[in-house]
């Protein structure tokens, strides 16, 4: 499990240390954000200095910027996230012009590199991409608005696209019921069905296309619909390497998302053949046992065999 935009060292030990029974976690710790950028909650009326907790900090400027990333990995993070886009539920910033300068971008993935770590990107419009992109990020999360030259241009870069296609039909059915403001339902409409074709032009482009879901609070409950609409975007076999051998790739992990001698014993067992019963991979009503390291998380999680 990768956490972009969140975590903490303590649950990450206690997960090792078997004090949780719990996937692998992997984590960022809170994604930076320019002031007025999408990690930046204020509404445009309050004037006071923000960091938000546990998912955001707001930190301009080169120096700082390079700071905030050594403070990261010193807490244990595996990776840095980035705001360089407007997003859908911030409420100051529009969608499409990117956020920070070439400059703070390129601080941010310059110390990643010398951590022998990557960037992770929240971007939307083929403007916010490319800023990214060119200035080494190599993950782009969401992507919903990309166009075909931006996806060649991913592709040249050998950069990833991290589509988190249920984050979005869940705002849209559920947006008002859970709060999500007029400006962020508008927002959301404007990539809910972009967010398909993006999945489409990455693959036709030959972007290696991982898997998310961004989902949070009470929406998390739509977690497993994500991989319903990345197999109706790609294809079953697509969208099953898209959340195994791509992911593992994307952390630079070749003892994951595999199973062969010598990789990690992470797996998820499922009750039916995904290939000829897809939806065995999201029906959250079927039985399914997810095993850690070998350690089986959730006991009789799946019936004897017959």
């Amino acid at each position: 499990m990768r956490d972009v935009a969140g975590g903490d060292i303590g649950l990450a030990r206690a997960i090792d240390a078997g004090l949780l029974r719990a996937p692998r976690y992997l984590y960022t710790g809170p994604a930076l954000s320019q002031t007025g950028g999408h990690g930046d909650a204020r509404p445009a009326e309050l004037d006071i200095c923000l960091h938000g907790g546990h998912m955001n900090e707001v930190v301009d400027g080169v120096e700082p910027l390079r700071r905030a990333v050594r403070e990261r990995f010193r807490t244990g993070a595996h990776a840095i996230k980035i705001m360089t886009s407007g997003g859908v539920v911030s409420p100051t910033d529009p969608l499409r012009p990117a956020q920070y300068s070439a400059e703070e971008v390129a601080a941010v993935t310059d110390e990643a590199a010398r951590r022998g770590s990557y960037v992770a990107a929240h971007a939307y419009s083929p403007e916010a991409i490319r800023h990214s992109v060119l200035n080494g990020v190599r993950s782009i999360e969401h992507g919903n608005l990309l166009d075909e030259p931006t996806a060649a241009l991913l592709a040249e870069h050998e950069a990833f696209l991290v589509p988190t296609l249920a984050a979005y039909d869940a705002m849209d059915r559920r947006g008002e019921e859970v709060g999500l403001p007029a400006v962020g339902r508008a927002k959301n409409r404007e990539v809910l069905d972009a967010g398909r074709v993006a999945v489409e032009r990455a693959h036709a482009a030959r972007v290696p296309v991982g898997f998310g879901t961004d989902l949070m609070g009470d929406l998390e409950d739509d977690q497993l619909l994500g991989l319903r609409l990345q197999t109706e975007a790609a294809g079953i076999l697509a969208c099953l390497r898209s959340a195994t051998s791509v992911n593992a790739r994307l952390l630079g992990r070749d003892d994951l998302g595999t199973v062969a001698v010598g990789a990690r014993g992470d797996l998820l067992l499922l009750d039916g053949n995904p290939f000829d019963d897809p939806a065995a991979l999201w029906d959250h009503r079927r039985p399914r046992l997810v095993v850690h390291d070998g350690i089986p998380l959730e006991p009789g999680g799946l019936p004897d065999p017959a």
